[in-house]
């Protein structure tokens, strides 16, 4: 069985995107286009890993990482937030609300993105 990850994203081309680069690696691939929802299927669903976007409908992502990290069902679910949202303050945010990688959707995202899962044992 695949490892499943939670991509909660709420463009859907971008998250169309990012599940067509997850699932190439071999991994089963849940989306949630806001952050309640995506804390919903967190609970429910406990993927081995999140990856998560910042600008988000009615919750920020800082926001849904810091209620994953408090909470004893999902803090110990990685969490990798993959952003547009980018410079040295909004790393340290996401750093700080517990983001076990911060990611700017950059040229080089799809690239930090397959190490960052590598060093975390999602995949080979």
């Amino acid at each position: 069985m695949a490892p499943e990850v939670l991509l909660i994203e709420d463009s859907k081309t971008q998250a169309a995107q990012i599940k067509a680069t997850l699932e190439s690696l071999g991994l089963q691939v849940r989306v949630a286009y806001d952050g309640p929802d995506g804390l919903r299927a967190a609970l429910e669903h406990r993927p081995s890993l999140i990856v998560l976007d910042v600008k988000l409908p009615t919750m920020d992502g800082f926001q849904v990482c810091r209620r994953l990290k408090r909470a004893p069902e999902t803090q110990s679910i990685p969490v990798i937030m993959l952003t547009e949202k980018d410079g040295a303050q909004a790393t340290l945010s996401g750093l700080q609300a517990g983001a076990d990688d911060y990611i700017p959707k950059d040229i080089f995202a799809t690239e930090h993105l397959i190490n960052t899962l590598q060093e975390l044992g999602i995949v080979e």
